[in-house]
């Protein structure tokens, strides 16, 4: 009788076996393991704001003094959207989407519509492969706030392709698809086979846009309970629109993470990158020849190699309801539209919490310096932060605000220097008690 019941345990634990249940992974693109677990009610809601924005600037001819459009605005804005989670026996699936409209009252060029989509679909196959979908999309002229951890959605958009740097308030349209494929071998061993693909698009001509293909697999292994270790490759394409230029990218690394309590996590993922590309650069012609032909400068086909170390932390902390973390890394990016291929340094710190009695906190801090090593040779950066809350004045009824500024800066290209501030207040409307989720 022992013997079946020992039978029994074990046979109703294998699912278990079979599912990773230990730390996010970093290299995976995973949001915290704590995040997974609640579930979250779809919830739509509608904002109507008034607000304040400085710093616009456009793709233009410069102005008589030689600097670029720098302008300011009230604006008015309504927005509206949806978010939350839901898990059934073997599947999830988490949806954040957010669109607005937005009127410059002084600067009506700059009137337009907002986009931002996020949804995350995991499938349980079998009792030892899952199948994931990511997608993010949207389109936005001016955008503050993306790529932070959502709740509502299980992986981190910051391991994502959204464009988060762009200088010049323009339209931009981008899109992102990853999937994974994750294998359970055994209770301690699994492997990911994963694939991306994105584009982003810019509707000034001056502008390059990109399109990128990556493909990415792993092996995982668990040394205990609240530990797992592994190995990583990953390769990226990235292609120019508009513009002769490629650049090939691939990646090794060495994966730890680390679950320090029930609900405090660190992940990291370390190693190097080989960056091969090709581009158009302007190089000096020969004196003599100059003389001839009255030139100083000629473009060639320029090919290089170069090796590099990259990698990404993250310590996150997850709440009851909500959820803070910090990270910082390095990594070879596409770009912003201005500059392509460029070596980026980046650090992000954010705290999110909804159901402080009536209140609903977000903040995020973000820091990126970059090397451009494609079309112009040359560093630029940008730090950000912002804050966001809610107040819960009458049933369904929230007051709103919000407060973002940006910096960015270049010490080889000047006009690059310039500050954005954007501020806004207004009501917001969702159904239900709980505070409104501004994130």
């Amino acid at each position: 009788m022992k013997m079946v019941r020992v039978l029994t345990l074990f046979g109703l634990a294998l699912p278990a076996f079979a599912q990773y249940a230990g730390p996010a992974i970093l290299s995976r693109g995973e949001a915290p393991a704590a995040m997974s677990a609640p579930e979250i009610k779809f919830r739509p809601f509608v904002e109507i704001t008034a607000g304040y924005e400085t710093g616009l600037s456009g793709v233009a001819v410069t102005n008589a003094q030689g600097n670029l459009p720098n302008a300011d605005s009230y604006d008015l804005g309504l927005t509206w959207g949806i978010s939350g989670s839901h898990n059934w026996k073997h599947t999830k699936l988490g949806l954040d989407y957010r669109g607005s409209l937005s009127h410059y009252q002084q600067q009506t060029t700059y009137d337009s519509i907002t986009q931002a989509f996020l949804l995350s679909f995991t499938q349980q196959i079998t009792r030892h492969i899952s199948l994931s979908l990511r997608e993010n999309a949207g389109m936005f002229t001016r955008a503050f706030g993306l790529g932070s951890l959502s709740q509502t959605v299980s992986f981190d958009p910051s391991q994502s392709y959204i464009p988060t740097t762009d200088f010049f308030d323009n339209r931009t349209y981008y899109l992102s698809s990853q999937a994974d494929l994750k294998i359970q071998k055994t209770a301690r061993l699994s492997f990911d086979l994963g694939g991306d693909n994105f584009l982003y698009r810019y509707r000034a001509k001056g502008l390059v846009g990109t399109n990128g293909l990556g493909a990415r697999g792993d092996v995982q292994y668990r040394l205990a309970r609240r530990s797992t270790i592994g190995a990583a490759y990953s390769f990226q394409h990235f292609a120019y629109s508009g513009q002769f230029g490629a650049a090939d990218v691939h990646g090794f690394a060495g994966t730890f993470s680390r679950a320090l309590a029930a609900k405090l996590e660190f992940s990291a993922s370390l190693g190097a990158s080989r960056v091969e590309q090709t581009f158009i650069q302007r190089v000096a012609v020969d004196p003599v020849i100059a003389v001839l032909l009255g030139v100083s400068t000629t473009t060639e086909i320029a090919h290089f190699v170069s090796w590099l170390p990259t990698g990404n932390v993250r310590l996150s902390q997850v709440f009851r309801q909500g959820v803070a973390y910090v990270g910082a890394g390095r990594s070879i990016v596409p770009g912003n539209g201005l500059f392509t291929t460029s070596y980026s340094y980046y650090a992000s710190a954010g705290y999110t919490y909804t159901g402080v009695r009536r209140w609903s906190l977000s903040s995020m801090a973000t820091y990126d310096r970059s090397r451009s090593v494609g079309n112009f040779l040359g560093s630029y950066s940008d730090v950000s932060g912002g804050l966001a809350a809610s107040r819960q004045i009458a049933r369904s009824v929230h007051v709103v605000f919000g407060y973002n500024v940006r910096r960015y800066s270049s010490a080889n290209f000047q006009n690059y220097n310039r500050n954005v501030q954007e501020g806004h207040f207004g009501l917001g409307f969702t159904p239900g008690d709980v505070p409104l989720r501004i994130w």
